[in-house]
């Protein structure tokens, strides 16, 4: 039986599964904790690899991914050492360096039309611009600029690779054209560091010390799309710290607005995406006002019909975009008679999905269509979120078993490039 494993290097932790490649059953599992934070050392993320693989997690594995967290900004000097702790994609002081660079080269098309997105914060080319701004000194012993999935590749391989999938979220790369775009770089940073080699979906990044095949490794939604299989029509809800709305696609989608990201997938096709910082948090925030848990706020919000008038704007912590710059929560249509613990819980949990929704709707105005909706994430496990999810959504909704679906694609992918062809798992 050959052996493969999958990473999730996450916002929160790092998650390893270990398959066989061919029927994708998990044999074993490993994880271990990240720091808290929107700013992390790289170390970190090492450590927590090598503990979440220790006692022989990976023996006789013949082939390993990795997926990591979109977007964050790893930069190493000449000798390779970290020049300062990755700033990951929650960390919103770059929304200012956004906005600069939208006007800059021309307004929120041109952004669309040269990289299939427009930067928002979370992108890494406007934590560049807030580097070379702000951190001057750091930013000229930069030498090298990487992703945190393709640095934990490199601490592997030696190998400075990326993917495309994760590429097309840097906001230096083209999706459509499969190439970067240097001229970015030099708009926002000054110059080109060095950057990762693009592969393949199924080319080796080369091997571990112990001979284990290394893929190309992909960044987390397009890991989570591999290892839930998506086709055309299915699209993604996935309730977690950050709430995604995304479905694969055959073509480039750029969108001038700069709601839906154009990002490519880790099989050679694309996967708009809608993102928002206000997902599963606005319920702990909302049981935590209320002094309950979540299973009591689940209880509370399935209590009522409606909420009695209530409207839950959910913006809790700020969307930071073009068009929400700076945005906070709120909760309307408050009377003497429907404030009640239950219409509360109620219309947090309604006003978190109607983001999503409004996510969903932005994608059918770039021209997806959906025909069944799958539901994950650890918010997906509420029974009060899947209720008002089938009433919000006007299509099929259905959750899949939980399953760390980003660590499954990443094994997926790691089969890939062991035996040469896509897994029919």
């Amino acid at each position: 039986m050959a052996l493969v494993a999958g990473v999730d290097s996450s916002t929160q932790s790092t998650k390893v599964v270990v398959c066989d490649a061919e029927t994708g059953q998990v044999l074993r599992e490993g994880r271990a904790a990240h720091p808290d934070g929107t700013e992390v050392h790289p170390d970190e993320w090492w450590r927590a690899f090598q503990e979440a693989t220790a006692d022989g997690l990976l023996d006789g594995v013949a082939s390993i991914g990795v997926g990591g967290q979109q977007h964050g900004l790893v930069t190493l000097d000449a000798d390779g050492e970290v020049v300062r702790p990755a700033l990951l994609w929650n960390d919103t002081r770059s929304a200012g360096a956004a906005e600069d660079l939208i006007k800059e080269l021309g307004g929120p098309q041109e952004w669309a039309n040269a990289v299939g997105s427009v930067p928002v914060a979370s992108f890494t080319v406007t934590k560049l611009r807030w580097m070379a701004e702000h951190e001057p000194e750091l930013a000229q012993k930069v030498a090298t600029v990487l992703l945190p999935h393709d640095w934990l590749t490199w601490k592997l391989t030696g190998a400075l690779v990326t993917d495309r999938g994760d590429a097309s979220g840097t906001g230096y790369f083209s999706a459509a054209d499969g190439k970067y775009r240097e001229d970015l770089l030099v708009k926002a940073f000054g110059r080109v560091p060095e950057l990762p080699r693009v592969l393949s979906p199924d080319d080796s990044a080369g091997r571990t010390p112990d001979g284990i095949l290394v893929s190309a490794g992909t960044g987390d939604n397009m890991a989570a799309a591999l290892g839930l299989g998506l086709e055309a029509g299915d699209v993604v809800v996935s309730i977690g710290t950050s709430g995604t709305v995304f479905g694969v696609a055959d073509k480039i989608t750029p969108d001038s607005t700069g709601a839906v990201a154009g990002f490519a997938d880790a099989t050679g096709r694309f996967l708009p995406l809608v993102c928002t910082l206000n997902a599963a948090r606005v319920l702990t925030a909302t049981a935590t006002m209320l002094g309950v848990q979540l299973s009591e706020l689940d209880e509370l919000a399935l209590s009522v019909a409606d909420s009695g008038g209530l409207q839950f704007v959910p913006y809790l912590d700020g969307e930071r975009t073009p068009n929400l710059p700076d945005a906070t929560g709120s909760l309307l249509g408050m009377r003497r008679d429907n404030m009640t613990p239950a219409n509360v819980a109620r219309a947090a949990v309604a006003g978190m999905l109607g983001g999503l929704s409004a996510g969903l709707e932005a994608l059918r105005a770039v021209g997806l269509v959906e025909r069944r909706i799958l539901l994950i994430g650890g918010g997906a496990r509420s029974a009060a979120v899947q209720a008002i999810a089938r009433e919000l959504f006007a299509v099929p909704v259905e959750v899949p078993a939980a399953a760390e679906y980003v660590a499954l694609g990443a094994a997926r992918q790691a089969a890939w490039t062991l035996t040469g062809q896509p897994p029919v798992w």
